[in-house]
């Protein structure tokens, strides 16, 4: 019984004694491995760990690192900013940032409307029906009517009758050298082109009644279209774009032309006849 606890004793002694030496050869042969030159660095893997491929790396190759940024973009300018104008109209990004660019020249100025007269549509309204490239210098007025009683003319030159114009026949008379727009033409070249006008017009005593009806009377005259030789009644030259009343055997002339046109109205000689 006690050899059998004795030989227990010495069994545990010797594997106790067994571990200690085996833990001293682990210990020795870890500080032989693990010297000051051997060391691995401390931001390496560990060796039996592999180091992990970035997600979106490829089989073909590595995808390269990013640039750093750039200092000129990072670095702040103590000059003033740039205006607005330069900073739009810039094509680099650097010096548009950092200099200032010369302001361009202002946009010219819009051109404003003019709602001034041009004289465009008082010619539209003047140009003649047979002629519209004719500008016309007259035009009948709102009391122009025609004469109920005959009106005679009577075209004289050195008392040979030449023609009779019949009056009555039409409101109004345009006498002059223009063939295309005149209704007597008028040959002699110290006429204008559009000379005078004999106008009929209804009257009130010396006032005219314009576009109103009944009451007063009809009556002709004559107005010089400011003509450069004038327009003669009776031998008195009458004043420019003024009506003037021509009456029963007045005598007129155009220009210095010796045709004489005598006005005969023959209700009234008959009313002087009967008188």
């Amino acid at each position: 019984m006690r050899g059998s606890r004795r030989h227990h004793h010495d069994s545990r002694d010797r594997s106790r004694d067994h571990r200690r030496r085996r833990r001293g050869r682990e210990r020795s042969s870890d500080s032989l491995s693990i010297s000051p030159t051997h060391r691995r660095p401390a931001h390496s893997p560990p060796p039996h760990k592999k180091a992990q491929k970035p997600a979106n790396s490829s089989s073909h190759g590595a995808i390269s690192p990013p640039p750093p940024p750039s200092s000129s973009l990072t670095k702040r300018s103590s000059r003033p900013l740039p205006s607005q104008q330069a900073a739009y109209t810039s094509t680099t990004t650097t010096t548009a940032l950092t200099k200032p660019q010369p302001s361009s020249p202002p946009p010219p100025s819009k051109q404003k409307p003019n709602y001034a007269p041009t004289g465009l549509l008082a010619a539209e309204t003047n140009a003649s029906a047979q002629n519209p490239s004719i500008t016309l210098k007259y035009h009948e007025p709102p009391e122009s009517r025609l004469p109920s009683t005959p009106h005679l003319l009577y075209v004289f030159k050195s008392a040979a009758l030449l023609s009779t114009l019949q009056l009555h026949e039409r409101s109004c008379w345009l006498f002059g050298r223009e063939k295309q727009v005149v209704d007597a033409v008028i040959e002699h070249p110290s006429c204008s082109k559009q000379h005078a006008v004999l106008q009929f017009r209804h009257v009130v005593g010396n006032k005219q009644v314009g576009g109103k009806k009944g009451g007063g009377q009809v009556r002709l005259y004559v107005i010089d279209l400011e003509s450069a030789n004038g327009t003669w009644v009776n031998g008195d030259r009458v004043a420019p774009a003024r009506y003037v009343e021509v009456r029963h055997k007045d005598v007129l002339r155009w220009g210095e032309s010796e045709r004489e046109y005598v006005l005969l109205v023959p209700s009234v000689e008959e009313e002087g006849m009967v008188g």
